[in-house]
């Protein structure tokens, strides 16, 4: 069992920046991929970002290329997402999740079984 505590949410401007942050419970942590995903209102959760078990494995949806960056800490079993240059458009409720299955890089929503509560980032324009 994983359970997922995110933080870092919040509302900013255009062009500011924000770093989620997320911390995992349980020994399995340094296995799983690891996924960043968001749901705005009325549109499908999508993955924004994914890293590896390893963190050598990357993936970020085309809109967030160069303005994103995922990363992990295998040690405290965190992983964080830095965003930068936010567009109103990036506003979304933010989910840290990991894959349900070991040693497999996925960004299929439905691949992942464990989810955080969930933080908010509005980007006001």
């Amino acid at each position: 069992q994983v359970q997922l505590v995110e933080s870092g949410g919040g509302l900013v401007q255009a062009g500011g920046s924000l770093r989620l942050s997320c911390t995992a419970s349980g020994r399995t942590f340094s296995t799983r991929t690891m996924g960043w995903f968001r749901q705005a209102p009325g549109k499908e959760r999508e993955c924004v970002a994914a890293i590896g078990w390893t963190g050598d494995n990357t993936y970020y949806t085309e809109s967030v290329k160069g303005r994103f960056t995922i990363s992990r800490d295998n040690a405290k079993n965190t992983v964080s997402l830095q965003m930068n240059s936010l567009k109103p458009e990036d506003t979304a409720i933010y989910y840290c999740a990991a894959d349900q299955v070991f040693l497999r890089f996925s960004i299929k929503t439905y691949d992942y079984d464990y989810w955080g509560q969930g933080t908010q980032v509005t980007v006001s324009s």
